[in-house]
């Protein structure tokens, strides 16, 4: 990535998504020495803008030894700086630039499973405040080959990649965010007008409540790139059986073929032809790991591949996600967990959406 398109990625991430100001308390959260050249331009802009920035920066390598050696005492340790920074920060910008994405391929998922309950405190105090619009924060990425191979790229290609899906190719991509927020509010607008979504497709026919609950259009406000419309349904009302035919990435393991069975929001049944005892594992997380905390439809054209990436998959056009666990306050969303896993299912062949008995989607395409 050539510096102009460094400075576009660091102006849209702070003027657009987090839209800092003066006075603002800003932390940087690094994940990844190749972030640098962004992560400076971020420390850059906020300063210009009068707020206080800190950066916080960790590497790929201290989660895979902490997961190795901790004891479960240190794995429910949660520090009180990382209480703190939640709770005092009015904007958080996280950047992943990863060396090696498959570092926890081989950690246990028992004690992975067992740190995200301990640290869900932190998670749903973050989502807390962001509902009620106390504090600010997206997530982003930086281009690596570790992320470029995962997605079977060239760096370059990956760069490219990444550049488009955000828009950053053109003049303004400010503009075309904003563009993009109205067709999705537009879409968001009818959803909220209804009350029960059926989710049908290969080896999938799965009912949700979404009575009181609010569908949410994304433009890059949380996520960067972004292009998704979800909710938090009911938290008792899924009932049928959905198939994910992507591979669905979580904490550096992959499970595919992910086949879920649900009665009363529960569920019941689990099965991967890879990855299943993992997957188990992160489904006993917690009392609410396995229910589901989000229903998504995935609206950006500029992704049609999987990548590896969830940031970017969840995303792609033609495409809707599951997540189980922790849901959305600012969705009416109630389930809490250590679990947040979006699970990911293409449409493009023969998936449907109804709402309220009608037919809104067809084959990767809104018809509204």
């Amino acid at each position: 990535m050539f510096n102009p398109v460094i400075k576009k990625y660091a102006d849209v991430l702070v003027d657009y998504s987090t839209k800092v100001k003066k006075g603002d308390l800003v932390i940087i959260y690094a994940r990844g020495y190749s972030a640098q050249p962004l992560v400076k331009e971020i420390y850059k802009s906020c300063l210009i803008k009068g707020a206080n920035p800190i950066v916080r920066t960790s590497m790929d390598e201290l989660a895979e030894t902490f997961i190795k050696y901790a004891t479960d005492e240190q794995l429910q340790y949660i520090d009180e700086m990382s209480k703190i920074e939640v709770e005092k920060a009015d904007v958080m910008i996280f950047i992943g630039a990863p060396d090696n994405i498959k570092n926890m391929t081989n950690a246990d998922s028992s004690k992975i499973a067992k740190r995200a309950k301990a640290t869900h405190p932190i998670l749903a105090k973050r989502l807390e405040r962001s509902a009620n619009g106390d504090m600010r924060w997206v997530i982003a990425d930086y281009p690596t080959n570790a992320l470029a191979q995962e997605a079977s790229m060239s760096l370059e290609e990956y760069s490219e990649f990444l550049i488009n899906s955000c828009y950053l190719d053109l003049d303004n991509p400010t503009q075309k965010w904003i563009e993009i927020d109205e067709e999705q509010k537009r879409i968001a607008n009818i959803l909220n007008e209804t009350s029960k979504i059926r989710i049908t497709g290969d080896k999938t026919d799965i009912t949700f409540s979404t009575q009181g609950r609010k569908w949410i259009p994304c433009s890059g406000n949380m996520n960067f790139p972004d292009g998704e419309i979800f909710t938090s349904p009911v938290e008792n009302s899924a009932n049928g059986r959905v198939y994910f035919d992507f591979p669905q990435n979580y904490h550096g393991s992959t499970s595919k073929e992910v086949y879920l069975t649900f009665v009363d929001g529960k569920v019941v049944e689990a099965s991967a032809q890879v990855g299943e005892e993992f997957l188990l594992d992160m489904l006993n997380t917690d009392l609410g790991s396995r229910f589901v905390g989000e229903v998504a439809i995935g609206t950006n054209e500029r992704i049609q591949n999987v990548t590896g990436n969830i940031l970017f998959d969840e995303k792609i056009g033609g495409s809707i996600h599951i997540a189980l666990g922790s849901s959305y306050p600012e969705a009416g969303g109630k389930n809490q967990s250590g679990l947040h896993w979006d699970m990911i299912k293409n449409m493009k062949n023969g998936g449907k959406i109804f709402v309220d008995d009608k037919l809104i989607y067809e084959n990767g395409k809104f018809i509204i």
